[in-house]
């Protein structure tokens, strides 16, 4: 291994329980990782299966995806900012996010959440993609090519997508649910008299699927999302079993919108990519208890909802349906699937494993390289299911400098097609040129997964109601200051 320049985060060396003060944020300290080598015995002590390797050059390898040729098995996830204008149009730092994604030398560009009308955006700087604000969408598509092919060359072999969402329960003007459930309707103060979204409310989404998706392929991008995760509303509709009529209950009917929604836009674009990012495990809520450790909510069997697990045991993924869902999407036409799991408001530690819980969240009940190898199985199993269809991983971010290591591992192996970074990619945008370029990534730059990014998008004492969200500590340029008011927020309302 080449040697190491000094942390700029330097950690304790107990696993976890010591915390230190760094720009004001506690940690918990599970990362103590010098080399690769260090990783292997926590497989044994760990019960996890984690694969490394050196062979970069598997990166190198291309994909076609429909009738995409995606040049390397990079993927920037989609990273929403939050820096939107208040009519939908991407802000300032929108354009800058995705020229550096352009310039970064990842082949495969998952566009952030767009919603498909002005009631589905989960907070009033999410981008919105309609006939007013088409022209500066192109000029996204065109400055990310741009870039790309300033610094690699060659966009003939870029994949650039928009993923198309309905914000559902977390809609920011008002809660749109498709199901009654019980462990997260009081964290969204939905009472038991609340209405849900009727089935001609959800049959008329269709068509603003349609009218976005029509405009996506108009103004150049590659591929449309069909954004089925992370408790927004497809992914609640998939697992409302306890929803009556023709979409809850039964797979049939809880598949049914976006189905529906799948076969109408192949209808109306029908040379158009067709991707979904899917929760394949849902989880249940986790709470802060003793000690600040993530404890679960309080349950009961059977489940009344719930997608990817088993209606008596929340804790373990159950593949069966998800497996059976991502087959039929193929059928439908879908060519690509992102995999992921959890609910970042509910249980973050499932969705991303962190090394430090956002201000609002817990400390991981778990060490995080279980939360990693929960997601590198689960997306082995989907890959072993259809090996020739192209899977984006999640997980990543979390092995900092070794996140080429694990990756090359899992792409060996064939437990998946790509390896997916989110918030790396706010860390270090240009991860994929550093690794081509110097063999290894800038060690001063490796996102240390303290959460600073989600500490911002979680704040929203600010004129337009969310402050924009990127890396403060890799980022000073653009969030230098943003931090420093947030954590000047922080203290005005820090109670006495």
């Amino acid at each position: 291994m080449p040697a190491q320049d000094a942390d700029p985060f330097p950690l304790a060396e107990t696993e976890r329980g010591s915390k230190t003060k760094n720009s004001g944020l506690r940690m918990a300290h599970f990362f103590k990782y010098k080399s690769v080598d260090d990783f292997l015995p926590e497989n044994a002590r760990l019960g996890i299966d984690l694969r490394f390797s050196n062979d970069f050059a598997v990166y190198d390898r291309p994909v076609s995806i429909g009738h995409l040729k995606v040049g390397n098995r990079w993927c920037i996830h989609p990273m929403e900012g939050c820096d939107g204008n208040p009519d939908g149009s991407p802000g300032k730092l929108t354009f800058r996010r995705y020229r550096r994604f352009g310039a970064g030398g990842a082949k495969l560009i998952w566009g952030e959440a767009c919603a498909v009308n002005e009631e589905a955006r989960a907070n009033p700087r999410q981008i919105v993609l309609n006939e007013s604000t088409r022209d500066a969408f192109a000029r996204i598509v065109a400055d990310c090519r741009q870039a790309h092919r300033d610094a690699n060359s060659d966009d003939s072999d870029l994949a650039f997508g928009l993923q198309l969402t309905h914000s559902g329960r977390y809609c920011y003007r008002r809660p749109v649910i498709a199901t009654h459930d019980p462990l997260l309707d009081p964290r969204t103060k939905i009472t038991p008299d609340y209405p849900l979204i009727s089935d001609d409310e959800l049959k008329r989404l269709v068509d603003d699927y349609v009218t976005t998706a029509k405009l996506a392929c108009a103004v150049g991008f590659d591929f449309v999302d069909v954004k089925q995760c992370h408790r927004y509303l497809l992914n609640e509709l998939l697992g409302a079993r306890n929803r009556p009529g023709p979409f809850g209950g039964s797979y049939e009917n809880r598949t049914r919108l976006t189905r529906d929604i799948i076969q109408a836009i192949r209808a109306a674009v029908p040379d158009v990519v067709l991707a979904s990012r899917m929760n394949v495990f849902d989880g249940i809520p986790f709470h802060k208890g003793e000690n600040d450790s993530g404890q679960p909510d309080s349950w009961t069997e059977p489940l009344a909802n719930g997608w990817g697990m088993s209606e008596q045991d929340p804790f373990t993924p159950d593949l069966t349906e998800p497996i059976r869902w991502i087959g039929d999407m193929r059928t439908l036409g879908v060519s690509l699937v992102n995999v992921t799991m959890g609910n970042p408001y509910a249980q973050p530690h499932f969705v991303r494993p962190f090394e430090y819980p956002p201000p609002d969240g817990y400390e991981s009940p778990e060490h995080p390289l279980i939360g990693a190898d929960r997601h590198f199985k689960a997306t082995a199993q989907i890959q072993r299911a259809y090996p020739d269809l192209a899977v984006v991983g999640t997980g990543y971010s979390y092995f900092q400098e070794f996140l080429p290591h694990v990756g090359a591992g899992n792409l060996l192996a064939g437990r998946v097609s790509f390896v997916g970074i989110g918030r790396a990619s706010l860390a270090q945008p240009d991860l994929v040129r550093q690794l081509r370029d110097h063999g290894r990534l800038d060690r001063k730059r490796v996102c240390r997964t303290f959460s600073y990014c989600t500490a911002l998008m979680r704040t929203k004492d600010h004129p337009l109601g969310q402050y924009p969200t990127g890396c403060p500590p890799f980022d000073k340029e653009a969030y230098g200051e943003v931090w420093k008011e947030v954590q000047a927020l922080s203290l005005r309302n820090k109670p006495v």
